[in-house]
């Protein structure tokens, strides 16, 4: 066997090889999704991260219940609400479905002006913010069922209140 039946003979298994590792390595890449985080916490504990504002503890304390059942006594008038992430928007962590119990809630933030790290679903968090009365389009609905990865209809269009939050709360993982 000359030099080149040598080079060609071990070329041919070489780039096979190389191709099966790569595509091994986009696989288990693709997998694992990664974490978004596009806004930096304003304070940092060694148990907690806070983002937008700081969380002024004077506020009224609200339940979610209270908020669903009876939305027009609470709407405009910031609170504190404790309440779990249900499912956070995949794209950039603008807004997130919070739950207690069966009831749900969407939760944005003040102005667009902060956002939450995508991997905080499951997550009890201290919010403050404000019930507002929203419309909202089919087209929204859709969108918003989009970002978070949902095929049920867990967001509806029509008139909805949702909260806007000022601060968040996090518990590190």
């Amino acid at each position: 066997m000359n030099v080149k039946n040598v080079n060609t003979f071990w070329r041919k298994p070489m780039t096979t090889v190389a191709s099966i590792l790569l595509l091994g390595c986009l696989f288990s890449a693709s997998s694992y999704a990664e974490t978004v985080r596009l806004s930096e916490p304003v304070a940092v504990t060694d148990t907690s991260e806070t983002f937008g504002s700081i969380i002024d503890e004077t506020l009224q304390k609200v339940d979610l219940g209270s908020l669903s059942k009876q939305p027009s006594k609470h709407a405009e008038k910031p609170f504190i609400v404790e309440t779990k992430i249900a499912k956070v928007c995949q794209k950039k962590g603008c807004f997130f479905i919070a739950q207690d119990g069966d009831t749900i809630m969407r939760v944005s933030f003040k102005d667009y002006g902060f956002f939450i790290p995508s991997d905080t679903a499951g997550r009890t968090v201290t919010l403050a913010g404000e019930l507002v009365k929203k419309e909202l389009s089919e087209e929204q609905a859709a969108h918003y069922r989009a970002d978070l990865q949902l095929d049920s209809d867990i967001v509806k269009a029509g008139e909805v209140y949702e909260i806007v939050a000022s601060g968040i709360r996090i518990p590190k993982a």
